[in-house]
């Protein structure tokens, strides 16, 4: 049994930090990745460009999906930084330092100080973090508000302070702000099955909600204001193939609960397993933990009869259950929409760690456990070395000297550990940290040279041409053009209106042989959809088969 905690939670935070400096290396090297990053960035410059801060447009298209805090947040510090990767990235990577440390406050208030260090530290070094601190959604913020929303609420029920219940509302407020109901829907999973099995009966209806319910409405005033601005007062508006449509109503009602009911137009991924499925390399290394962790969970509250201690906690474990569920319900789901609960994720994880790693590391069923972690790390070492070495050429010199520095450090942190925390969390955290550090600084870059619109802008501004002279042709998806370039390029239906001396960017598919008449090819661009990696476009020799090619042409 580990014995010294000061020393271990110590340890714990200096991994949780490397894993802070490695978000910070990821927003510094890697370009903004289509589709959801790149949008959010581009519309973040027209916001600041046209100052239109109410109503949102995307490439000067009304914008209706998601809230505006991601955009208002992200334009402030693209305003204060410049136009920039980092800047953009900057409010959604301190947002995740904030889900971190409130983590760490709302576990601590039920459980010891080494379970709550190690949900830090569980929640910091997920796989999932490393991706959404640099392909950055509105998932990070959402996830943040709803853990401070859920800390403050549990502060409020133990020492009744007006400025607990203040954050805790405020928080439901701004991450309604950030992606609708589901910041209010997640707390009410949470503490409502918490407060009935406790039979607190008088805390589910208080006067002072109704405070609480004020803040909220008041914070969502302007973004309702803008909503009803730009679509509720012009029902002519075609949007998703209809007119009429209410700002509001998308926002409240259809975008979220519209998902369940059928009304919204999205439908995909809708199996009620495509969330833990995606967990399961989304939450790498801690994921056999998790699984072993929920199970026990469960397992413990019927054994115990459904019924659990007083002054103990019942939040986590429906919280996430009847999130899942409400989420795997919906008609269209992605990865990441399940990271609201990530907080809850790594509580249960921390937990199984301490109960299974920690106090029962001598146990066969921890040895056991730890074989399998092993080899699961293994592979994840031997996959970072392929990703390194054979898609890309790249300096392999100085990636296998740094490689042997990582393998030294690594050795020197188990020898000097004194058993002070299990080896099985070191070999966790030196696979999880080292891997994402590499792809950050060594594979990400390179693959990013792929994404159509960055190598564009990168001719346009090294050959210093006149950008109101460059034109896209056919070409609805062009927002990495128009990020890199600061600059919204107009796209054409008909070559004929350009003019002499004009430069067209066209894909390879859309050029005719008649073409060749009236144009010239200066450049050929090869792409690939960067977001959506095959094993054809990994392997050097049939790569070329996966490209999409454009060419810039000029008119005679």
């Amino acid at each position: 049994m580990i014995n010294n905690k000061k020393s271990a939670s110590q340890i714990y935070l200096y991994y949780i930090i490397a894993s802070i400096i490695i978000y910070i290396l990821g927003s510094l090297f890697i370009p903004l990745i289509e589709i959801d990053s790149i949008q959010y960035g581009n519309i973040c410059r027209e916001m600041l460009q046209t100052k239109s801060f109410l109503q949102i447009f995307d490439q000067g298209k009304d914008y209706l999906d998601k809230p505006p805090f991601l955009f208002w947040a992200s334009s402030f510090s693209m305003y204060v930084f410049g136009m920039n990767d980092f800047a953009f990235r900057l409010p959604s990577m301190l947002m995740a330092v904030i889900a971190i440390y409130s983590t760490y406050k709302f576990t601590l208030l039920y459980y010891q100080k080494e379970i709550a260090t190690l949900s830090a530290l569980v929640i910091a070094s997920s796989q999932a973090m490393f991706l959404i601190t640099h392909d950055v959604r509105t998932d990070t913020m959402l996830m943040c508000w709803v853990i401070v929303g859920i800390w403050k609420f549990s502060s409020w029920l133990q020492n009744k302070k007006w400025i607990s219940l203040i954050i805790a509302f405020s928080a439901i407020g701004f991450g309604m702000m950030t992606k609708g109901p589901i910041a209010l829907m997640v707390p009410l999973f949470s503490f409502v099955p918490h407060l009935i099995i406790h039979k607190q009966y008088k805390l589910l209806f208080r006067w002072e909600y109704l405070i609480g319910l004020i803040i909220i409405l008041v914070l969502l005033l302007p973004m309702d204001i803008g909503l009803y601005q730009q679509f509720d007062l012009h029902p002519e508006k075609v949007m998703y193939g209809k007119t009429g449509t209410s700002g509001l109503r998308f926002f409240y009602w259809t975008q979220s609960f519209g998902r369940i009911t059928g009304e919204s137009i999205w439908h995909e991924n809708d199996s009620l397993f495509f969330l833990f499925e995606n967990l399961l390399w989304g939450f790498l290394p801690w994921t056999l933990f998790f699984i072993i962790g929920l199970l026990f969970e469960i397992y413990q509250f019927i054994k115990n009869k459904f019924k659990i201690q007083l002054g103990q906690e019942w939040v986590v474990l429906p919280g996430f259950l009847i999130t899942y569920l409400a989420l795997g319900s919906s008609r269209y789901q992605l990865p990441h929409y399940i990271y609201v609960v990530l907080p809850f994720i790594s509580i249960i994880t921390a937990k199984c760690i301490y109960n299974i790693a920690i106090k029962g590391s001598q146990t066969i069923f921890s040895k056991i456990l730890n074989s399998i972690h092993f080899l699961v790390f293994s592979i994840i070492l031997c996959l970072l070395v392929y990703l390194l070495f054979v898609p890309f050429n790249s300096n392999k010199l100085l990636i296998t000297i740094l490689l042997v520095l990582a393998a030294i450090i690594f050795a020197a942190i188990l020898y000097f550990n004194n058993n002070r925390i299990p080896k099985i969390l070191h070999f966790a955290l030196f696979s999880i940290l080292t891997t994402n550090l590499f792809l950050n600084v060594f594979f990400y870059p390179p693959l990013l040279e792929y994404q159509l619109g960055n190598k564009v802008s990168k001719y346009i501004n090294d050959k210093k041409i006149n950008k109101s002279n460059f034109y896209t042709y056919k070409i609805t998806d062009s927002r990495s053009l128009d990020f890199y370039s600061d600059y919204t390029y107009k796209n054409i239906e008909d070559l004929n209106t350009s003019k002499k001396g004009d430069y067209i960017l066209i894909e390879n598919i859309n050029t005719p042989d008649s073409l060749w008449s009236n144009f010239n090819k200066i450049e050929t661009i090869p792409s690939f959809h960067v977001s959506t990696l095959t094993g054809e476009f990994i392997n050097p020799t049939t790569r070329d088969s996966a490209l999409d090619y454009f060419y810039i042409l000029q008119k005679k």
